[in-house]
């Protein structure tokens, strides 16, 4: 009889359930909606808009005629003094809106009216070492659950009805240097995270964990010479020990994969890159040896490309090998098909080159600057290696007289690069890449320096600077088969914000000065804008629901520009700080309004 009557309990329960979700089960997220994402217009249920992080919509019910009517039709605010950067993108799933705040926060909120269903705060330790503000890029959904990462490195896993918490696991130890702020990416079970720390001579790492218990499946080591593992066992070493480091220095190498990762079901490889070798200084690790690949630091400042299941390289591709700029090599890549048919990938550079790699093999197709007045390279070689201006990388600190500073150089892009973290978008419907970025430059000069666990380990200092009087911040449409630049968008301050492209024909941005602006993808015209009150560094969406379309994005500045700028954080230092979702929507009796 217990059992029947358990059953009945449950039945009841889930009725109960039901009738206060307003009518509707909440249906488990399966690995089939994660990969129908990009063409499912009533969800936005992975990091990306789809795995391939293309983040564009085939809806065009909002489009060139009919944007100028967009309004709001709420806003949420994060509330409380916690602030600082918002750079989350929100999940919507079965008319529920998942965001992530600064300071580890997770909000589940109604889609229809903005009202707020449940908030989760982290409890975040003393001493937490995030280098870039306390942002958080967003959750990821399977099953039943949300997941996201916090600020002392661990992923967690709450219910998505409740957000009451199923498991806590840490991905590495806060006190060393770790940190953890990308969305997590979700294959066949498997939820799949990097981890933050670059600035602290840790090392970069790629971890895959069974979504339903938590459990550790496969690790990568980004660094050559560490030993992955699968299922608690050996599996193989990354990369051969010192074929492109000097003695010791591979083990606290760096190479943080801090931005996440994406997937291409076609080829079933996931790809997530690596940021800077540790320390900052190349001399001390063979880079100013410009022979042979002695200080190339494989695999820092490169693209890899994972086995989702067992986390097996299958290719990488370096973007800066002996880098000594800081030019991460983490910015995201997009699986898209050119307009040949070829399948392709592309990524847009920290060090200021947009690449085109082959889907199938990660070979190397094009690169082509995007950002005026780079100054470490000539351009790329036909294998896909720059071209060095050796008098371009900042002086040797023993060589100097007092072996206290090698010679300041001015670099062009700036540390925080041509483009930094700013996820752009690719249109089906144009063919281009609408990338964010910067135009700017730094002195930089090297210095001596020694690794200590959990202090920072850069022997380097910097000042960053504007290059041109009139703007920092441009959003260019770039062809990926020429590498032209079809259009560019202007702006003062620095562009820090996702972008999106739609098939009504528009692309979606925000800057810090608060403009949330819609512009025409052929021809860069600004069709709309809204002022929201403080910076956007968040990552815009839009879904359907109830035959309308709405298009949200989130406010509140901060990141890594006001702490780490040097002369550009004086321009914006007049910016607000804020923690407002907005959502639009152009109302029905204006939606067919020319």
């Amino acid at each position: 009889g217990h059992i029947w009557e358990e059953l009945m309990r449950r039945v009841v329960a889930a009725a109960l359930l039901t009738v206060f979700a307003g009518g509707t089960a909440h249906a488990d997220v399966t690995e089939a909606d994660l990969a129908n994402d990009a063409e499912n217009t009533e969800s936005v249920l992975t990091n990306g808009m789809g795995r391939h992080l293309q983040r564009y919509s085939p809806l065009d019910k909002i489009n060139k005629n009919n944007v100028k009517n967009l309004v709001p039709a709420w806003a949420f605010s994060l509330g409380g003094e916690k602030q600082k950067g918002q750079e989350t993108q929100p999940i919507v799933d079965d008319g529920v809106m998942y965001i992530t705040g600064s300071y580890s926060r997770l909000y589940a909120v109604d889609a229809k009216t903005g009202k707020e269903i449940w908030q989760y705060d982290a409890r975040l330790p003393e001493g937490i070492l995030p280098c870039c503000d306390v942002v958080n890029r967003g959750a990821a959904i399977f099953g039943d659950k949300i997941y996201f990462g916090t600020l002392d490195a661990k992923i967690v896993a709450l219910d998505k009805k409740t957000g009451d918490v199923v498991w806590s696991k840490k991905i590495a130890n806060f006190k060393d240097g770790y940190s953890y702020t990308a969305a997590p990416l979700i294959v066949d079970g498997l939820v799949i995270t990097g981890n933050s720390g670059g600035e602290f001579g840790i090392l970069g790492e790629v971890q895959a964990r069974d979504a339903e218990t938590g459990e550790l499946v496969w690790t990568r080591p980004m660094i050559e010479g560490h030993m992955g593992t699968y299922k608690g066992k050996e599996s193989s070493m990354t990369g051969k020990v010192n074929a492109t480091w000097p003695g010791d220095l591979w083990k606290t190498g760096g190479g943080a994969p801090w931005l996440g990762g994406s997937y291409d079901k076609e080829t079933d490889t996931i790809v997530f890159g690596a940021g800077n070798p540790a320390p900052w200084n190349s001399w001390l690790r063979g880079a100013g040896n410009p022979k042979g690949t002695e200080g190339d630091n494989l695999y820092a400042a490169s693209r890899v490309a994972m086995d989702p299941k067992t986390g097996e390289i299958k290719w990488h591709f370096q973007t800066t090998p002996r880098e000594g700029w800081d030019f991460d090599g983490v910015n995201e890549v997009v699986a898209y098909t050119d307009r040949d048919g070829n399948k392709r990938w592309a990524t847009a550079d920290r060090n200021g080159f947009f690449y085109v790699l082959n889907r199938e093999d990660g070979k190397f197709v094009s690169a082509t600057p995007f950002v005026k007045n780079i100054s470490w390279a000539s351009g790329i070689d036909e294998n896909g290696r720059p071209k060095f201006i050796e008098d371009n990388r900042p002086g040797d600190p023993s060589k100097a007289a007092d072996g206290k500073k090698g010679e300041v150089i001015f670099a062009v892009p700036s540390f925080l690069g041509g483009k930094n973290w700013q996820p752009m978008s690719f249109s089906k419907k144009t063919g281009n890449f609408y990338v964010p970025s910067n135009e700017w430059g730094m002195d930089i000069w090297n210095e001596p320096v020694t690794y200590k666990k959990g202090a920072a380990y850069l022997g380097s200092g910097f000042t960053i600077k504007p290059i041109f009087e009139d703007y920092i911040g441009s959003l260019k449409a770039i062809d990926p088969d020429t590498g032209d630049i079809k259009w560019e968008y202007k702006n003062g301050a620095p562009l820090w914000a996702g972008v999106m492209s739609t098939a009504g024909g528009l692309v979606f941005t925000g800057t810090p000065e608060g403009e949330f602006i819609a512009f025409d993808d052929e021809t860069g015209e600004k069709l709309w804008s809204f002022q929201t009150g403080s910076g956007i560094v968040g990552q815009p969406i839009t879904w359907e629901q109830d035959g309308e379309q709405y298009v949200t994005v989130i406010s509140g500045w901060g990141g890594a520009v006001p702490l780490w700028g040097g002369e550009v954080a004086k321009k914006v230092e007049y910016l607000n700080q804020g923690g407002t979702l907005w959502t639009f929507r152009v109302p029905k009796e204006l939606a067919s309004a020319n």
